[in-house]
Parts: structure tokens; sequence; C-alpha cells
């Protein structure tokens, strides 16, 4: 009986260790939520939404361009005149040959595109300064849309840069 009451203590101190703790469970990984669907467009063009960025115009050694998308990105859109051989170009990022619709508010036109061979990869549509289109686009009122240029449809607001480098081209 002696012996027990010795290891009682012995016991009663093992039994105040702390066990090691089992290692926390992996936190769980986090699962990103699939992307959103776009919303589905209105049927009628003149009700999509602008898509976001603005227009900017410059002079260069070929002459004068028109660019239009968000701020320190590449153009989503591009209106060039190239002076020396008096000829438009209407430009999108892209590397394979395509058409492209423009809509504006006096016409509906369809565009061939070919890859410029720049990089970035651009398409374009070469136009005479005088093509109706062009007056289209840039008098269209409020905006204009193209189709067949990415996954959505671009609509841009008809602002004054555009008829700015159609007059250059001009002359």
């Amino acid at each position: 009986m002696r012996r027990s009451f010795r290891l009682l203590p012995l016991l009663a101190v093992v039994g105040c260790v702390p066990q090691a703790a089992p290692p926390p469970a992996p936190a769980p990984v986090p699962v990103a939520p699939p992307p959103a669907a776009p919303a589905p467009l209105a049927r009628d063009w003149r009700d999509w939404p602008v898509t976001p960025g603005d227009w900017t115009y410059r002079r260069d050694a070929r002459g004068t361009v028109a660019m239009f998308g968000p701020r320190g990105a590449d153009a989503a859109m591009v209106l060039r005149c190239d002076a020396a051989r008096r000829q438009m170009f209407v430009s999108f990022p892209g590397a394979s040959a395509t058409n492209a619709t423009v809509r504006t508010s006096s016409v509906a036109r369809v565009l061939p595109l070919t890859p410029t061979g720049g990089t970035p990869p651009y398409v374009a549509a070469a136009l005479a300064p005088t093509d109706s289109v062009l007056d289209a686009m840039a008098f269209s009122r409020g905006r204009f849309a193209v189709e067949g240029v990415g996954a959505t449809p671009l609509v841009a607001p008809a602002w004054a840069e555009i008829g700015r480098v159609v007059e250059d081209c001009r002359g």
C-alpha cells in the first residue's frame, strides 16, 4: 500500500502535463468564384453601355492618329491617317483576319480586317479618306458600335478626334 501512495503524486504530476496539441487543420483553400457572365445586351445597340476609355489625338511622322481605350493600356480602336498614302486605317487588337460590323446612327457596314503584322498584333481595314463610314462614325448620335473584334462589342463615343483625323487625311 505504501508503494501505491508513492506513485500517487507521480500520477498526479503526469496527469497535469499538457499533452501535445494535434497540428491545426490546414486552412481551406479559397475557391475563386467563376467569372460572372456578362449581362445580356439590349436588343438595340444604342442601349449598350459605352466601353470604358477616352479618345486621344496626336500627330506623328506618318500623319495623325486617334486612339480609343483606357489610359495606360493598348488602344481598343485606332483611326490613323497615313498622310503620304492619303489613306485611313481603322485598327483593333487581334491577330487573324476577320470582319467587323460598324453600327452608327445612320449606317451599318461590314469591314474586312487583315493583320497588320505589328506587336502587339492588330487587325485593320484600309479606307479612302472619303469613305462614308468615316463620316457616319464621326457624326453618329453620341456613339457607334463595332462588333466582331472581341468577346463583347466595342461601343465608342463619337468625339471630335474621329472627325479631326478624317479631315486631316482629306487635306
